[in-house]
């Protein structure tokens, strides 16, 4: 990897790196996910063909660093660094709880030229009494014990992955990589705030808002994400066929491309912190 640093605001090193030559794309990981990992890889090289990708690695996953207690401001903050690194003012993308800080960081003012929310997982409605509202309690507890494998296990549970599929990836290479990341887990469990989608809060937000849910998605992700973009001002929502919480890059791409193509051609461009454009091209790899 060619990995890069920026400094967030309190000395944190956050690692990142680059692909493509495309309009500028931060891209935010959800709980356990990090650049070193497959999908990861395979995520960014798809994204690269039509955007200048920015993968970072959150606070204490991959190469970044962790300094201090842990806030839900300081990953906002380190956000806020990336996305100056990208130019001031770049397209950012986040899945899961990824979306769910990428919301947190527009609504605290990150610059953004538009932002797309994959399926942010907030407990709405008839669904609310299915998710876990102790699960940060509980996650946090195992992570204390440093019982990591078990708070793996927990979060997977937790998201709705049925025990025999998780006796399986216990075999399997990612499991080791999600362990040494459970020190996390309770990061994301912060942002989700236990679930609760802060309204308020996000009626603030002015940056243009892209909701993304799969087709084939359960439907307690697809009432958060009706409610998401209910809440957001001038929010859109894109629901992209046979995708699921688990979104498969080749599916992702050209939903960007085509919204992210659009906002480029009708967004004012008097902001000198954004960087030149390139328009998104639909086919083909950047170097």
């Amino acid at each position: 990897m060619n990995t890069q640093f920026v400094s967030s605001n309190d000395g944190t090193k956050i690692a990142y790196e680059t692909r493509g030559n495309g309009p500028p794309l931060v891209f935010v990981w959800g709980a356990l996910g990090s650049r070193g990992l497959p999908f990861a890889a395979r995520m960014r090289e798809e994204l690269a063909r039509s955007f200048t990708v920015y993968d970072y690695d959150r606070r204490g996953r991959g190469e970044s660093g962790d300094v201090g207690l842990y806030a839900v401001e300081r990953e906002i903050d380190d956000l806020r660094a990336v996305c100056e690194t990208a130019g001031g003012l770049p397209f950012v993308c986040g899945t899961s709880s990824g979306a769910a800080l990428a919301l947190e960081a527009a609504a605290a003012g990150v610059p953004m030229r538009m932002l797309a929310a994959h399926e942010p997982p907030y407990a709405v409605g008839a669904h609310a009494a299915s998710f876990d509202r102790d699960y940060e309690q509980h996650v946090t507890r195992l992570v204390r014990l440093d019982q990591r494998s078990e708070a793996v296990k927990y979060f997977m549970r937790a998201v709705g992955v049925p025990t025999p599929v998780i006796w399986v990836m216990r075999l399997m290479p990612l499991w080791r990589s999600m362990v040494h990341a459970a020190h996390t887990l309770p990061y994301d469990a912060a942002v989700m705030r236990g679930f609760h989608l802060p309204e308020q809060r996000f009626r603030d937000i002015r940056v243009p808002t892209l909701v993304l849910v799969g087709g084939s998605t359960p439907a307690r992700l697809r009432a958060a994400a009706d409610e998401v973009t209910r809440v957001i001002p001038d929010a859109r929502e894109r629901v992209i066929p046979r995708q699921n919480h688990g979104i498969k890059p080749a599916a992702l791409r050209p939903v960007l491309d085509e919204e992210f193509a659009a906002a480029t051609r009708t967004a004012p461009r008097s902001d000198s912190r954004s960087q030149p454009w390139v328009e998104p091209r639909t086919s083909g790899p950047h170097a």
